[in-house]
C-alpha cells in the first residue's frame, strides 16, 4: 500500500524574535533563505521519512521557489507526479519563533487555492492524508471519492474550520479541537468528539503526547522530553508518521508511539524538520 497527501506547498521565510509582535508592534529580528514549507509538503516528507511511500498531490508555481519545492521532495523520495505547475506564484509563509520556540505563522496561499482534488488517484487500500490549506471544495471532493473508492483518509483539521467531509480519521490539536467542540456542543477530549462525529480522533497534547478514541479504543500515550529549539512543523511530523505507521499495520498504540517521538525530534531543530524511521525508532523504542 502507499499514502497520497494531498494539500499545500509554500516557501517558508523564518524569523527569529525575541518576542512575538502584538498588533501593531513592529519587533526586529533575523531571517534566512525560503526553505520548504507548507503542511502537505511538510506531512509528505515527514511520511516518505518515516518509511512510507507517498505520493503528494499539490500545486506550485513557474518560479524560483516551485523549482526548490519540487527538488525538495524530489529529495526525499516523494512522487511529485501530482504535483501540478500553474499560472499562480508558489505560496509563502512568514515564520515567526520566539526565544522560547513559539511561533506565529501568516500565509499568502498563491498557488495552492489551485490544487486540484482531482489529480489525487483513489487506490482502493491505501490511505490519503488532507489538511485545511487547500480550498476546501476540493477538500471535501477528495473525501467523498476517496472513501467511495476505499480509501482510508486522515484529515488533519489545521487551520481549524468546519469539517469539509467525515474522514475515518481525524487529527486536531488542543485549540482545533476546542474549536470542534464548540460547533459541535461538546467536550474538546478526543472521547467527547468521537462521539459526536462518529469518526476515530486522534488530539495532540503538545509535550503532553496524544490521546486517540475510536470504536472500542480509548488510549492516551505520554510525550517525549526534548530540547526544544522551536515548534514550527511538529504537528506535521506527528501526521506524517502517524500515516506511516498506518501503512506499516501497527496497532494503535505503537503508531501514537512513533508519532509522538516524530513531533517530539521535530522542535529539536529549527524550521519544518522531520526525523527518519531510525531516529523515531530509537526514540520510541
Amino acid at each position: 500500500m502507499s499514502l497520497v497527501v494531498f494539500g499545500s506547498a509554500n516557501a517558508d521565510f523564518v524569523f527569529s524574535l525575541p518576542q512575538l509582535p502584538a498588533p501593531g508592534e513592529t519587533v526586529l529580528g533575523e531571517a534566512g533563505a525560503a526553505i520548504p514549507g507548507g503542511k502537505g509538503l511538510n506531512q509528505a516528507i515527514a511520511a516518505a521519512r518515516a518509511g512510507a511511500v507517498t505520493r503528494f498531490c499539490g500545486a506550485v508555481g513557474a518560479d524560483a521557489h516551485g523549482a526548490m519545492l519540487r527538488a525538495t521532495l524530489m529529495e526525499a523520495g516523494v512522487d511529485i507526479s501530482g504535483l501540478a505547475e500553474v499560472s499562480a506564484p508558489t505560496a509563502m509563509a512568514a515564520v515567526m519563533v520566539d526565544g522560547q520556540g513559539r511561533n506565529q505563522i501568516a500565509v499568502s496561499s498563491g498557488a495552492n487555492r489551485l490544487a486540484r482534488a482531482g489529480a489525487v488517484p483513489v487506490t482502493p487500500g491505501g490511505l490519503v492524508l488532507l489538511q485545511m490549506e487547500v480550498p476546501v471544495a476540493e477538500n471535501a471532493a477528495l473525501i467523498a471519492r476517496a472513501r467511495a473508492g476505499g480509501m482510508r483518509v486522515v484529515l488533519n483539521l489545521a487551520p481549524a474550520a468546519a469539517l469539509p467531509g467525515l474522514p475515518d480519521i481525524l487529527v486536531v490539536n488542543e485549540p482545533e479541537a476546542a474549536f470542534l467542540a464548540g460547533l459541535h456542543g461538546c467536550g474538546a477530549d478526543a472521547a467527547s468528539l468521537h462521539a459526536a462525529l462518529g469518526c476515530i480522533v486522534a488530539r495532540t497534547l503538545g509535550e503532553a503526547g496524544a490521546e486517540l478514541a475510536g470504536p472500542g479504543l480509548a488510549l492516551h500515550c505520554p510525550g517525549f522530553p526534548v530540547a526544544v529549539a522551536d515548534t514550527v512543523g511538529a504537528g506535521d511530523a506527528w501526521c506524517g508518521a502517524l500515516a506511516a505507521g498506518l501503512l506499516a499495520g501497527l496497532d494503535w498504540a505503537a503508531v501514537l508511539r512513533r508519532a509522538n517521538a516524530a513531533g517530539a525530534l521535530a522542535c529539536t531543530r529549527m524550521g519544518a524538520w522531520s526525523a527518519d524511521a531510525r531516529a523515531i525508532s530509537a526514540l520510541a523504542g
